[in-house]
């Protein structure tokens, strides 16, 4: 059910701008703790996403999306229970800051969880794979406080 009007996403963050762009596109995400992944010996954070299709016009629609922040020196996490794998976090935002000591980057999850990383520097990429399916429901923020 791919839209072939609309190119896959493939985005390159390189700051915390880039890093704004890629929080609307990640809105509402679902992530599985089990496809969340610090690689240290290679020094990178990597998750698989099934990220609700904002771009795609009104139509309802996910699809899997791999992201993966490169030069991570750590990584912390709070209030998501990692030992589960197969539990399902909803991604709400990502954040970044950038300084002289290197970055932290923050990714929120709905229920008060979220995994810090501290980086050298802000430097991501992220890229749509397969092809995208009909959502049951789109995310609804019109109760938001």
């Amino acid at each position: 059910m791919t839209d072939p009007s609309r190119p896959p996403l493939r985005l390159m963050i390189q700051d915390a701008e880039d890093l704004d762009v890629l929080s609307a596109l990640f809105q509402d995400a679902l992530v599985r703790h089990g496809d969340m992944a610090y690689e240290a010996k290679a020094r990178r954070f990597a998750l698989v996403a099934s990220r609700f299709v904002w771009e795609a016009d009104g139509a309802r629609q996910r699809i899997r999306t791999g992201l993966h922040f490169n030069h991570v020196m750590k990584v912390q996490h709070t209030g998501l229970d990692l030992c589960k794998p197969g539990t399902v976090a909803e991604l709400l935002a990502l954040r970044g800051w950038e300084g002289s000591d290197g970055a932290t980057i923050r990714l929120d999850f709905a229920g008060g969880g979220s995994i810090r990383l501290e980086a050298e520097c802000i430097d991501a990429e992220a890229h749509d794979l397969g092809a995208t399916w009909p959502a049951r429901h789109a995310p609804d923020h019109s109760q938001a406080e």
